[in-house]
């Protein structure tokens, strides 16, 4: 399974670079990539260390600033075990989003990651969004979908978005805003069964 990781991961790179993003190590940094320890919900993760201390900056979001770095010089992807048993073009989509986190100023889902995502959308015919759909992928992969309990159902009160958790922080509907139209979430208790 890393084996095949590898593999998917250097075919990545060498479509990348056929299409001038070339993912040298003085502009990105150094790269790698792994299957994640965690058994985890998301499909995968890219983690940054060692930022370029001179691309230092500051953003304020309301009344609050954050150091940020546009450029790391160390970045460690982590892809699901269970993105790998999906069919290879999901796998690669997964890798190719989390590439784009190493790029400059594309640690988060901001207007140059979607131009980046936009741009290789286009040019390699890739489904690069924020978001995957594990319930399509799953079906798409021939994989069977096994049924879940849920003990919290959170709702958006804008655009009526659901979706469900087992868990869920205590300060959830403070901190998060629903993805797509950015209302405020509504949380339903109960026992939840998909």
């Amino acid at each position: 399974m890393e084996e095949k990781l590898q593999e998917l991961f250097y075919e990545c790179k060498n479509e990348l670079k056929n299409i001038g993003i070339d993912l040298n190590h003085k502009l990105v940094g150094e790269i790698t990539i792994n299957i994640a320890k965690r058994n985890c919900q998301r499909y995968g993760c890219c983690k940054q260390e060692i930022p370029d201390e001179s691309t230092k900056y500051i953003e304020k979001v309301g009344k609050k600033c954050y150091i940020r770095y546009a450029i790391f010089k160390k970045h460690n992807i982590e892809v699901s075990r269970w993105v790998m048993n999906l069919n290879t073009d999901i796998i690669k989509n997964t890798i190719m989003h989390e590439i784009i986190h190493c790029l400059p100023n594309c640690n988060n889902h901001g207007d140059e990651f979607k131009k980046y995502a936009n741009y290789i959308n286009y040019k390699l015919n890739y489904n690069i969004s924020r978001l995957g759909d594990k319930k399509q992928d799953l079906k798409q992969s021939n994989i069977e979908i096994k049924k879940e309990h849920f003990n919290y159902k959170i709702q958006c009160s804008k655009c009526d978005y659901f979706f469900y958790r087992k868990r869920l922080n205590c300060n959830f509907t403070k901190k998060y805003r629903c993805g797509k139209c950015g209302g405020k979430f509504i949380i339903l208790n109960g026992l939840f069964e998909l």
